[in-house]
């Protein structure tokens, strides 16, 4: 098949930057949900979000070259086109975990089975006419609190929708995508296709030795990778080197990890019949490896002092979701509570990402993770998520910093 021809068309630089943060950042939450449910749809909007973002970084690269005359102009462009190639980069290595599914490449269902369990899904749903909340704002659908999922993009026709608000409404045939637990999708496809859930049977035959290994490598490549664009997205925001350091460490441990499960394949090879089932596990790690290779490539630019055009800030800051820092006071009312207490996702949308603790980082941290006087929350979330934690963490009225 002949390769689509693209067509240049004027757009906004900022506008498209932005669409290519939250189109990659979707697109490496999507790869991992379609490869560890073996979910051929999503695989499929990944594939062709991977093509959207082809034509966005086209459009980027020709909209940077007409906007500079002198020299001082194109090095500031230098460094939005490395954002948006690093973008496109972490988009690539999002298309090839889908890819994974699609090309029915070998990872065995027993390892499958072990990932569901330690990692939260996302669901595709289309919207029926006749369902309960098309007509209606996310906020009144409540659906956080009937199927324990929420929504984080919406795909309307060919428009995409990113980090829905309260406001946002649901359209007949709109497709939804909602991340939560396994015991919300039922609930979920319920409540949005009006039809009734039936849960596939899954058959597999346990094979593998030291499972357990394999699933942990899996979950903290897959936490490192997500976390990795959204703190070298957080370095650039807030010109940020310790950040953009914390962005450089994770992708040396992507490295370390990458061989540790390439090994891992080797060895069980030695205990399976049919070594195909397990060449999955290395084309995802070699993925998984490259979103933080562009996360880095990203991050980079903090480290090296490039001049930073001011237009990569103010898209980092306008779109969708946002980087958000706050330190925590010691008069503010979160202090001495877990995270688990204080239920941010579900009461803010907002998503913590680290917390900076001194001079050492937590990276995804657990429900039992404390919050103490002086911690560094770096979260992520929608712009309303932003002024609930803001609120949320603030001092009482009264008090003072002690």
């Amino acid at each position: 098949m002949s390769p689509k021809e693209i067509r240049y068309t004027p757009r906004n630089l900022k506008d498209m930057l932005i669409e290519m943060k939250d189109t990659s950042e979707l697109m490496v939450d999507l790869a991992y949900s379609a490869m560890i449910y073996d979910n051929v749809d999503i695989a499929e909007e990944v594939v062709r979000l991977e093509d959207k973002m082809d034509t966005l970084y086209y459009h980027m690269k020709i909209a940077a070259l007409l906007s500079t005359r002198r020299v001082e102009e194109a090095a500031e462009m230098s460094g939005v086109l490395q954002v948006a190639q690093a973008s496109e980069g972490i988009a690539d290595a999002a298309g090839d975990i889908a890819k994974i599914v699609l090309m029915e490449m070998g990872i065995p269902m027993e390892l499958k089975l072990a990932l569901r369990e330690a990692a939260e899904t996302i669901i595709r749903a289309t919207v029926h006419p006749d369902s309960k909340i098309a007509g209606h704002a996310l906020g009144d659908a409540e659906m956080d609190t009937q199927t324990g999922t929420w929504i984080i993009a919406i795909r309307r026709q060919n428009d995409w929708v990113y980090n829905p608000n309260h406001e946002t409404k649901i359209r007949a045939d709109d497709v939804l995508f909602a991340r939560g637990h396994d015991e919300g999708v039922p609930l979920f496809v319920e409540l949005v296709t009006n039809e009734k859930y039936i849960a596939k049977e899954v058959k597999h035959e346990k094979v593998l030795h030291d499972l357990e290994k394999a699933v942990n490598i899996i979950v903290d490549m897959k936490d490192m990778a997500e976390m990795s664009v959204g703190l070298a997205y957080s370095a650039l925001l807030f010109d940020n080197e310790d950040i953009a350091e914390e962005v450089k460490a994770i992708e040396y441990k992507m490295d370390c990890m990458k061989h540790e499960l390439q090994h891992w394949v080797l060895e069980t090879a030695k205990h399976v019949s049919d070594v195909n089932q397990l060449r999955g596990l290395l084309h995802l790690a070699n993925a998984s490896e490259s979103i933080s290779d562009a996360a880095y490539a990203i991050a980079d630019i903090v480290l090296r002092d490039i001049e930073l055009h001011p237009i990569v800030t103010i898209a980092v800051r306008q779109s969708d979701e946002v980087i958000i820092r706050i330190t925590v006071a010691s008069c503010s009312p979160i202090v001495g509570k877990t995270l688990g207490q204080l239920k941010l996702e579900t009461e803010t949308g907002v998503y913590v990402m680290a917390v900076k603790r001194s001079d050492k980082w937590i990276y995804s941290p657990k429900k039992n993770t404390q919050i103490q006087v002086g911690d560094v929350l770096i979260a992520r979330g929608s712009h309303t998520g932003e002024e609930a934690l803001i609120e949320m963490c603030a001092c009482l009225l009264g008090d003072g910093n002690k």
